[in-house]
């Protein structure tokens, strides 16, 4: 029990002002609030139990592979800004059923989460927090922090979007997915 409120209580903590509660806050302004929150959480709960798992069977060895983790994931990011910018076109159709569609939501939520947190605070300190801790409290806290921490950004970006253009959201997702993809480049040389 120690383990799970340390955890739920640190990555909480750890999480605001992330780039992943503005990455919430960005999609939850395209897709269903309950998509996002569902692929949240579901991205979560996978990097969190390779954390735990990790920082059970090996501690602090895995550190040494963070700057090449990080370079991979701001690559990655690069790649979905320009993804993002040049966008794809949907008709009213499409863009009712992309709304409605809870799989397309999950999985660009879910594999864009998964990217962004290999390699990220919450990950290593996840990973810390298991090489002290029980591997399950620490696992189950952790992710309830993180997405409880998204859901308060998933909740501002779902107000958001019914109040922006869908023009300012795009440049506005991209610009935010080029930032994170330059820091997470530049982070990750730094630590090579």
């Amino acid at each position: 029990m120690y383990a799970f409120l340390l955890s739920t209580a640190v990555i909480f903590v750890a999480e605001l002002g992330d780039k992943s509660q503005l990455m919430a806050m960005t999609f939850a302004a395209r897709y269903r609030a309950r998509d996002v929150l569902l692929g949240i959480t579901a991205a979560t709960a996978l990097v969190h139990l390779a954390s735990v798992g990790i920082g059970y069977a090996i501690g602090d060895v895995f550190a040494d592979a963070q700057g090449a983790i990080q370079v991979v994931a701001g690559i990655a990011f690069l790649a979905f800004a320009a993804w993002t910018l040049r966008g794809d076109e949907l008709t009213d159709d499409e863009a009712a059923k992309a709304r409605n569609s809870r799989g397309m939501a999950l999985l660009a939520v879910g594999t864009a989460f998964f990217l962004a947190e290999l390699g990220d605070k919450t990950m290593l300190a996840t990973i810390t927090l298991a090489t002290q801790e029980g591997w399950f409290g620490t696992w189950v806290g952790s992710t309830l922090g993180m997405v409880a921490a998204d859901a308060l950004a998933i909740g501002a970006g779902a107000l958001l979007g019914r109040k922006l253009p869908e023009r300012t959201i795009k440049i506005g997702a991209a610009l935010l997915f080029l930032a994170f993809g330059v820091v997470l480049i530049f982070s990750g040389v730094h630590a090579l």
